[in-house]
């Protein structure tokens, strides 16, 4: 009885754990790994000064693969958690075709709703840290739906919205550091 109380206890931490770390619903676990990479730049390594407000302030190129057959749309967030005033937005862009294999630099998505950012405006805003390096984390998300939100959502609304839509997500960093 011992033996089936430990696993039954292991199984809800489990349950509980993929839950709190996916955002879904038991038994409507992400399935299946997505990719984002950059040919400008690796995870975890320097994204190029092009890319950021020390150069031509223009996103990076980015592609997808491996994205669910189910899915309805993307979603894109960059954010920088390092920032002295908390997590500061660079980009959100949603209902982004699930067909898309990702951006060109210096590209929008055809069709997509670019958000508000925490530069007060919609589009993409490059890296600029006031104090040292800072990680840039590019999360694509894919949805079982397409959201109806205005261009002026937040990155929390857009959050709020994507809830328990999420089929698969996953993220690539890139890191900045100006040169002083």
């Amino acid at each position: 009885m011992k033996k089936l109380s430990v696993v039954i206890v292991l199984a809800v931490v489990a349950i509980a754990g993929s839950v709190i770390l996916s955002g879904r619903k038991p038994g409507s676990e992400i399935k299946q790994v997505m990719k984002i990479q950059s040919s400008a730049f690796n995870n975890n390594e320097t994204i190029p000064v092009k890319y950021t407000c020390d150069g031509e302030n223009i996103n990076p190129p980015l592609s997808f693969s491996d994205i669910p057959s189910d899915a309805k749309s993307l979603a894109l967030v960059m954010d920088d958690p390092d920032a002295p005033a908390g997590t500061w937005v660079h980009w959100t862009v949603w209902n982004i075709d699930p067909k898309t294999e990702g951006v060109d630099e210096n590209s929008k998505f055809e069709g997509a709703v670019e958000g508000h950012t925490s530069f007060g405006k919609p589009g993409y805003g490059g890296p600029c840290p006031p104090d040292r390096e800072h990680r840039y984390f590019f999360k694509l998300y894919a949805l079982d739906t397409e959201l109806s939100l205005d261009k002026s959502a937040t990155k929390g609304e857009l959050e709020r919205a994507m809830g328990d839509h999420i089929l698969a997500h996953t993220q690539l960093i890139g890191l900045y550091n100006r040169q002083k």
